[in-house]
């Protein structure tokens, strides 16, 4: 799995854990994932990492993954979970003036794909139809349009923010299983159309209408959104608990054009790294 650092420049190469490799590459791997990617597994892990008894983990976990917690408002974490969906200090974003600047909602490696006139994507030789995707019939003005996948990490901050300012026209949750969201399992399973979601369709201030499409994985049974319908830029819609999750948006024909770098990086295969708040893009 490769990605590219773009303050650095540099393709980082990371390892994909062991246990990943056991369960999505051998068969008694995959009888044990019949298991482990059902809902009730993710709860009882997430039983485990809200009890105080977790706070063991937090100094391990920070120093294993480098994370600098600088960027992160100080608090007396009350469990492992408190920590992982830790919020960012406000004073180390950069906010934009300009608003038809396209933002990430968040930290992630992302990859951005073409829509095509069906409305399928090609993810790592996988195809997904968009409609399977959210389950409903989709708007002709979203075929030729952009499909950005923003997948998080463990070590990622995991709060999520509004790109635009956006009235959220409706949202609905799609039940499903918990499949990693590590690439390694893009070739044997659909994650994204089998994996529990919330859905939204947001009419964005100046991209257009956006489906946004928020994907649980591996120990995470809960994506929490916040109960508001109007969000102003930088605002908080929401975030996911312990784990590494994936954020999906997509974007109508000709109404966004994405940086360069991140396209070219796209064609080769490589997912770039991205912070919350920096600029990806820009309205078409």
């Amino acid at each position: 799995m490769k990605y590219i650092d773009r303050k650095t420049k540099k393709i980082v190469e990371v390892k994909d854990q062991k246990i990943l490799i056991f369960l999505y590459t051998t068969k008694l791997g995959r009888i044990i994932l019949k298991i482990t990617t059902k809902p009730i597994f993710s709860k009882i892990f997430g039983y485990i990492t809200n009890t105080k008894a977790s706070k063991i983990y937090i100094k391990r976990f920070i120093k294993n993954n480098n994370i600098n917690m600088e960027y992160y408002e100080t608090a007396n974490y009350k469990s492992f979970n408190d920590f992982f969906t830790r919020k960012i200090n406000k004073s180390k974003v950069k906010e934009v003036i300009n608003n038809q600047l396209l933002i990430s909602p968040c930290d992630a490696k992302l990859t951005v794909y073409n829509i095509s006139d069906n409305l399928t994507i090609n993810v790592k030789n996988s195809k997904y139809n968009i409609e399977n995707l959210i389950k409903e019939k989709v708007p002709n003005k979203f075929n030729k349009g952009l499909c950005l996948i923003l997948r998080l990490s463990p070590d990622d901050y995991h709060r999520y923010h509004a790109f635009d300012n956006y009235e959220i026209l409706y949202s609905k949750n799609i039940h499903g299983i918990l499949h990693t969201v590590n690439p390694i399992s893009y070739n044997t399973y659909k994650v994204f159309t089998e994996n529990k979601r919330v859905i939204s369709l947001l009419k964005t201030e100046n991209f257009n209408e956006v489906y946004q499409i928020e994907v649980g994985a591996l120990n995470i049974g809960k994506i929490y959104n916040h109960n508001k319908k109007n969000l102003k830029k930088y605002e908080e819609k929401g975030y996911f608990s312990f784990g590494g999750s994936t954020i999906i948006l997509l974007f109508e024909k000709s109404s966004i054009k994405i940086d360069k770098d991140i396209l070219e990086n796209s064609k080769n295969n490589l997912e770039t790294k991205v912070s919350y708040g920096e600029v990806i893009g820009k309205k078409y």
